[in-house]
């Protein structure tokens, strides 16, 4: 009888093992203070430098879904896209409007002060 030798057997090195709960009774209620916030900025902002947040006071700009307290943020280092809705001022005044096809700033009687990014609805 011949034996057939394949080498040795060796204990695996990573296993798995099912740590014990150091939780006793209720949780805290102070673990959400170990979770990061989240920074609006950080989220919502492009260019730090460049943006500005507005809040409106009226209800004159339903047509573009931006009703009262709403808060706007604008990004003037965007560049100008068809059909962005965009703060521009026009007649000494601001105002919202969506950038027109083929829109240039000599030609059209608002200047562009820069494209909003985000609405932020007030919801009370």
């Amino acid at each position: 009888m011949e034996i057939f030798t394949s080498g040795k057997l060796t204990k695996v090195k990573s296993r798995h093992e099912p740590g014990v709960s150091k939780q006793t009774g209720f949780t805290s209620p102070a673990t959400h203070y170990l979770e990061p916030t989240i920074d609006l900025n950080q989220e919502l902002v492009v260019n730090r430098d460049a943006t500005f947040f507005v809040r409106v006071d009226g209800d004159a700009f339903k047509e573009h879904n931006i009703l009262n307290k709403d808060v706007l943020i604008i990004d003037r280092s965007l560049s100008l896209n068809f059909d962005a809705l965009a703060l521009v001022v026009q007649e000494g005044e601001f105002k919202i409007r969506r950038i027109p096809f083929g829109f240039s700033e000599k030609e059209e009687e608002f200047t562009v002060w820069g494209i909003i990014t985000y609405i932020i609805h007030y919801a009370r």
